[in-house]
């Protein structure tokens, strides 16, 4: 993979700075933005921040930030750019309007790729000119830890475009997947959320507490998780067992095709999760604070493994 090319990213959030600094350590020259000005003068220290909690020393944090530079406007980030990241807001017009804006001032050979957790990639970039550069690049958050990325063709991504990402990707040291069909929430959002469904309806049918339901996760088929997939689980195990079980439980299983009412009415009274003190379980701050620090602690110990 070609080393020193310019990428533009736009949007300097949570996954904005994560993608940035990522690339910038596999030797990516790198161009952020954001509209924010607050965004835009903090991001630098946001990212040192960062890099130094995955423990990167300070010659390594150095010459990653040197590879960064921080740009007033989208139309300055993007001149001249071999690939463009749109890390912006879950929200579709916006989405489509700083693509426009790109399309207006980047080159026309450059890739264009649209951060999204769920949102149609077809639906994003059906407005653009030139649409056989253009497709979808999940990363999960924090996108400087989660190696996954999901690389979502639409129905005009080039093959070739879609495999120069993808490569890119490996290069800095992602794990990549290519989707092969754009659909909402890709592959790992659509497994993840099949599972939170039916995580809720348990709660919502009173067969056990939200604790119950996290604990049992974390104390069986989530251990393994990791090392085993749930598709080579059922090979490990017998498709023909499988299909035994699938015949007894799938009946019973919640089908619903909206959200959860009991879900609604959590978000209607308020109860938002860790932010607001309560949701499917009541929160302390410093109980929040043990969570998000143990996640952190986790994935830390989980990339020191990957780099031994």
């Amino acid at each position: 993979m070609r080393k020193k090319q310019s990428i533009a990213v736009i949007g300097a959030g949570l996954m904005g700075h994560g993608i940035a600094l990522t690339l910038a350590k596999a030797g990516q020259y790198v161009t952020i933005t954001d509209p924010t000005k607050e965004a835009r003068a903090s991001v630098s220290e946001r990212m040192r921040h960062s890099m130094k909690a995955m423990g990167d020393n300070e010659t390594t944090i150095a010459t990653a930030l040197k590879m960064i530079t921080i740009s007033g406007d989208t139309a300055s980030a993007v001149k001249g750019a071999d690939v463009v990241f749109e890390a912006a807001p879950e929200k579709m017009d916006l989405k489509r309007a700083i693509f426009a804006e790109v399309e207006a001032h980047a080159p026309e050979t450059c890739i264009l790729a649209s951060n999204t957790s769920v949102m149609p990639i077809t639906e994003i970039m059906q407005d653009l000119r030139i649409k056989n550069r253009a497709l979808g690049t999940h990363w999960w958050n924090p996108p400087h830890m989660i190696p996954l990325v999901e690389v979502i063709k639409t129905p005009w991504t080039d093959l070739g475009i879609a495999q120069n990402t993808f490569d890119l990707l490996a290069d800095a040291g992602k794990t990549p997947v290519m989707v092969e069909k754009d659909v909402p929430g890709f592959i790992g959002n659509r497994l993840q959320h099949a599972l939170w469904r039916e995580a809720i309806s348990l709660v919502e049918n009173g067969i056990c507490d939200a604790e119950a339901v996290d604990t049992v996760i974390k104390s069986s088929f989530g251990r393994r998780l990791a090392v085993l997939g749930p598709l080579e689980n059922a090979d490990l195990v017998g498709t023909d067992l499988t299909l035994d079980i699938h015949n007894t439980v799938l009946a019973d299983i919640e089908a619903r095709q909206g959200p959860s009412p009991y879900l609604e009415k959590l978000v209607e009274d308020g109860k938002l999760g860790m932010k607001s003190g309560a949701g499917f379980r009541d929160w302390t701050e410093a109980e929040a604070n043990d969570v998000r620090a143990r996640v952190a602690r986790h994935l830390n110990r989980l990339e020191g493994i990957l780099l031994d």
